[in-house]
């Protein structure tokens, strides 16, 4: 019975407030949209409509989100559970956009009881429970930095929340193995990490270095942004994350008949 009524509150809020043709035709462009077929956008323009019914998004320091702000992030935001569901995102509502980088500053206790004192520039932050917080500039400016993408970033944290708190490994589904995933991610994140302390070549971020929860969210970021650069330089998590999204972009990349060269994603 819940679901029938669930299935048709959605039917009724596909058919009552669809993203208007011309805003979406114009906004496809997306290079984490490349290769997608009709079918897939049909699919992911269902999900945007759906998660802008359920989210609000609102501005701060008098940012005046249009309609095309709004979708654009939806549409980002969306990709990642194309394959999965729009309850990924559940409890919890708000997205709050700021017009470039702002201030995190707050106090936390470590383990020992010791009081930190954080005062950093961010460009994203998500809140278990609570809310997405965006930088506008920089959703603007993923398309000058191939690879970097706030919003999928921030919402793979989202995503890795659901499972004990942002540690690196989303809550994964009947058909994956736990183990094999912390032993895949584990030894690519050690590995890594050496090859930023040593400064030797990196083929992503190393803000990815900064824990398992921004490893996977980095790298989630290259899997929908450059997802060649996973596949050939990260082939066992390429797999993983390909279970885990229950998508396939490379293939997607491969269908559109990219240049075979591959080129490193920009550092921040």
């Amino acid at each position: 019975m819940l679901g029938r009524i669930k299935n048709w509150q959605r039917n009724r809020i596909l058919r009552h407030e669809g993203v208007p043709e011309q805003l979406w035709r114009k906004l496809i462009h997306l290079r984490c949209l490349k290769g997608f077929n009709v079918d897939e956008l049909s699919q992911l323009r269902d999900c945007v409509t759906l998660f802008l019914h359920a989210k609000q998004i609102n501005g701060a320091h008098e940012l005046e989100i249009t309609d095309e702000m709004r979708v654009v992030i939806a549409i980002q935001a969306c990709i990642l559970i194309l394959k999965l569901d729009l309850d990924y995102y559940e409890n919890w509502i708000e997205i709050i956009v700021y017009p470039d980088d702002f201030i995190r500053d707050f106090n936390f206790a470590d383990s020992s009881g010791i009081v930190h004192h954080v005062h950093t520039i961010a460009s994203g932050e998500s809140w278990l429970a609570g809310p997405v917080i965006l930088s506008w500039r920089d959703i603007t400016h993923a398309a000058d930095h191939p690879g970097h993408n706030v919003v999928i970033h921030e919402f793979a944290h989202k995503i890795d929340m659901l499972n004990d708190g942002a540690n690196g490994c989303p809550e994964l589904h009947p058909n994956m193995n736990t183990h094999t995933w912390y032993e895949i991610f584990s030894q690519a994140y050690h590995k890594f990490c050496q090859q930023v302390e040593y400064g030797q070549g990196l083929i992503i971020d190393p803000y990815a270095a900064e824990s398992p929860a921004e490893f996977f969210a980095v790298l989630s970021e290259v899997f929908f942004e450059l997802p060649l650069i996973i596949k050939h330089h990260f082939p066992l998590i390429y797999e993983q994350l390909a279970l885990f999204y229950r998508q396939d972009p490379a293939q997607r990349w491969e269908k559109t008949k990219p240049n075979n060269k591959l080129s490193r994603p920009e550092q921040k």
